[in-house]
């Protein structure tokens, strides 16, 4: 482990000690909850949407559970503003692990995706798309 690798664990406690973004928004275009069984971990996210309906304006989250879950949330919820639906939709894993800036085990990647699975799946239900299930889980 570098010195790099130390900046980026002290940015991400950072981000689970002082979470941005947190907190929910009043009447928003995108509402979606998700959780991590395995480890409990749970996000919803809020999202009102530019007048475009395309284009996102605010993002905010609320949850609990670990360092890594709550501070992918935060620093995913600032990423996103700004930002089509279709560049969401089109995100994955590795953009995740890039933004954390470590390397995590399979069991902690699944901590790190749940808030982009929930910003996922609550655009495909904002589009009338139907999902696999009620709740967003990263199983």
């Amino acid at each position: 482990m570098g010195l790099g690798s130390d900046m980026y664990r002290q940015q991400i406690l950072d981000h689970y000690k002082n979470p941005r973004n947190y907190g929910e928004i009043e009447d928003p275009d995108i509402e979606h909850v998700g959780e991590n069984p395995m480890c409990g971990d749970t996000i919803k996210m809020f999202v009102q949407l530019a007048d475009d309906d395309d284009t996102i304006e605010h993002v905010r989250f609320v949850g609990d559970g670990c360092a890594i879950s709550q501070a992918s949330a935060s620093m995913l919820s600032g990423e996103l503003q700004g930002k089509s639906l279709e560049t969401v939709e089109d995100m994955d894993r590795d953009d995740i692990v890039d933004m954390l800036g470590v390397e995590l085990s399979p069991m902690r990647i699944k901590c790190a995706v749940l808030a982009e699975k929930v910003a996922q799946d609550g655009i495909a239900l904002h589009k009338g798309e139907e999902i696999d299930i009620e709740k967003t889980q990263t199983e």
